[in-house]
């Protein structure tokens, strides 16, 4: 009962999205302002891989934004409200594929996605204000030693993870808090796939289960944070239409190849994902760090 509330939840995100995305593009065509550089074959191609990744767990925005930024294909001015336009149809789509495919535990599931929601409200309040090149750099660190010890326990120096589908009692608190912080963090642009996942492993769960937990709360997620800039116009409709359609078919592609994917092959894949992300969240701290720093020199 209650994964079918969570499945109509999901498909009515969808037609409202749908309907929003309708209307947004519609009156930007009217008042032409849409984009005439946006190549929407290049953007598509793009989003096509950028979620074909995501749906093994590696996340969209980064790889999306290299791209764009490397070649020109979106005006930084609405570069934030397109790739959260972009990734509400897909993240909608893996939610929906991974919740009807793997059995996990419905409280563990509900809950850990209603607590990243209320950490997603609560740090568009207060934690989007924290000092985001601080956040990246504990979560790059963080990542990394954590991605040492899932690769430790790949090598047999010792026991970890495990094949649970649900958490009861304290675990499940913590994966509670956990998600909620997660949530919290999307706010200064951290990124909840790799954090969850790892979180999910740690508390001995099977990897597979990650997938609708973190797909589900980041579905939830996308509608509202892309539904604020589409009402302001702060987004390139032609990259966000077309997304929407080559994003969700990428998603069932990849949503195969993982469901496909024995437990040993998922635990390679998590350590890649968590070494992939702390780099990443590593680099764009550096970035930041060196762009302050040019900037100060030319002051003085």
């Amino acid at each position: 009962m209650l994964m079918n509330t969570l499945q109509a939840v999901l498909v009515a995100g969808i037609i409202a999205y749908c309907a929003l995305l309708y209307k947004s593009f519609r009156k930007q065509a009217h008042y032409g302002r849409l984009d005439p550089n946006t190549s929407m074959l290049k953007v598509g191609v793009v989003g096509a891989i950028a979620n074909f990744l995501d749906t093994l767990g590696i996340g969209s925005f980064a790889i999306k934004t290299a791209f764009y930024k490397q070649f020109k294909m979106i005006d930084d001015r609405v570069l934030p409200g397109t790739l959260n336009g972009q990734c509400v149809l897909p993240t909608m789509t893996q939610a929906l594929l991974f919740i009807g495919a793997v059995p996990v535990d419905p409280l563990t599931l509900i809950s850990m996605i209603v607590a990243s929601a209320v950490g997603a409200a609560v740090g568009a309040k207060y934690v989007a204000n924290w000092n985001r090149q601080l956040v990246r750099l504990v979560m790059s660190i963080s990542l990394l030693i954590v991605g040492i010890l899932i690769l430790a326990g790949l090598m047999g120096w010792f026991p970890l993870g495990g094949e649970k589908m649900g958490l009861t009692g304290l675990p499940l608190l913590i994966g509670i808090a956990g998600n909620f912080v997660f949530g919290a963090l999307m706010t200064v642009g951290i990124g909840l796939y790799a954090p969850c996942m790892t979180l999910v492993y740690l508390l001995g769960m099977n990897p597979m289960a990650a997938f609708p937990i973190m797909m589900g709360s980041c579905a939830i997620l996308s509608v509202f944070s892309s539904g604020a800039f589409m009402r302001q116009g702060a987004f390139d409709a032609k990259a966000v239409l077309v997304v929407a359609i080559a994003g969700p078919i990428a998603v069932v592609v990849a949503a195969t190849l993982v469901q496909n994917m024995n437990l040993e092959m998922l635990k390679w894949l998590l350590t890649v994902v968590v070494f992939y992300t702390a780099i990443t969240m590593y680099r764009s701290w550096q970035s930041t760090e060196k762009l302050t720093a040019q900037r100060l020199a030319k002051a003085l």
